[in-house]
């Protein structure tokens, strides 16, 4: 978390994760450039990094987007979630080279504007074997240079986490994007099938994950807790809950974590205010309930942010009946202390 929004600081994590972006880079380019060096010596240096980078950034892009449904099904791959923009923002500039490159091997020779001809040199719309591709690919990239620029913290508390949630879904259609830049492409001017091999398992990748991980989510949802007394449900046993870490439950639509901590069961909003990371897949730190996607803090008790944080989520009110876990879906205003179930050595063992 931070208290105010300022220069990007690099922590130890931070350098580690930005280094290893940059080792794999510079191997998969080196490796690149060799390969064809060595089997395809004709082709022109412009050519082999246009290619190059255009490989290595749809791997990082499909990795990219992998990350999310990866730490819902597996939360060993959480670590990559904390910096995941920076991999976006890579990614983005290893494309900026690669639109850079080809703009200025296919448009910039004649006596029309570069970004003109990119337009205007290929107008078959209407042809799928001759259809203007790097159009696509331009419009990709305008998505991509948006996402990169609104990465900071700063962008998300002043364009609301709402908006700027909605600004970085587009990496969905920029994706599309590129998929159809990269397939129609092939078709004019491949023959090596590596380009769509590419694709395809990317692609197949994404959605089976998205499916696995979506359908857990709606498990979760879709369960139907039937007793109820006094507006309380019944959602699980104590002993269900480790100590420090909670409990997800829908009731109402309304997704709910039921901390098990010091002693006492406590039940915040799931929905952290940062990116609407799932608080109920986090742990108790130091005392404060924290976000597994990026870190930021709750005190469970009250659902506020500690001081000099502002951040705040609902309370919702939490029973003990021997060992039974009732759990009162109406929320209380964010940040609306309650005192929490007492967990007796008796309800423990």
């Amino acid at each position: 978390m931070g208290a105010s929004y300022l220069a990007v600081g690099w922590n130890r994590q931070k350098k580690i994760y930005d280094w290893l972006i940059f080792a794999f880079c510079v191997l998969y380019l080196a490796t690149f450039v060799v390969l064809t060096a060595i089997f395809n010596p004709d082709y022109t240096f412009e050519t082999v990094l246009i290619r190059a980078t255009s490989t290595l950034a749809v791997i990082i892009l499909h990795v990219t987007l992998s990350i999310g449904p990866l730490t819902r099904i597996n939360k060993k791959f959480l670590p990559l979630l904390y910096n995941r923009r920076h991999l976006g923002v890579s990614m983005f500039c290893i494309i900026l080279v690669h639109g850079s490159f080809s703009i200025l091997q296919f448009h910039s020779l004649g006596n029309v504007n570069p970004f003109v001809s990119l337009f205007t040199s290929n107008t078959h719309f209407g042809s799928l074997a001759d259809f203007p591709f790097q159009a696509l690919g331009f419009f990709a990239l305008i998505i991509f240079f948006l996402m990169a620029i609104t990465s900071h913290d700063f962008w998300l508390h002043n364009l609301s986490p709402k908006v700027w949630k909605t600004l970085h879904m587009f990496v969905y259609l920029a994706y599309f994007l590129v998929v159809m830049h990269v397939m129609l492409g092939v078709i004019q001017y491949e023959t090596n099938p590596v380009f769509i091999i590419i694709m395809l398992i990317g692609a197949f990748t994404l959605i089976a994950l998205h499916l696995i991980a979506g359908t857990r989510e709606v498990n979760k949802d879709d369960v139907i807790y039937k007793l109820k007394q006094d507006g309380y449900v019944l959602v699980c046993d104590v002993k269900d809950i480790e100590e420090d870490r909670a409990k997800m439950f829908c009731l109402d639509t309304e997704r709910i974590a039921v901390y098990k901590t010091g002693g006492k069961l406590f039940a915040v909003n799931n929905v952290c205010k940062h990116q609407n990371g799932p608080l109920g897949e986090g742990k108790v730190i130091d005392g404060c309930i924290t976000c597994p996607w990026h870190g930021y803090q709750y005190l469970p008790q009250n659902g506020q942010s500690p001081p000099p944080f502002k951040e705040k989520v609902s309370t919702y009110d939490v029973k003990l009946e021997g060992t039974h876990v009732w759990l009162n879906p109406k929320a209380y205003a964010e940040g609306t202390e309650r005192p929490g179930a007492v967990i007796s050595v008796v309800n423990a063992e």
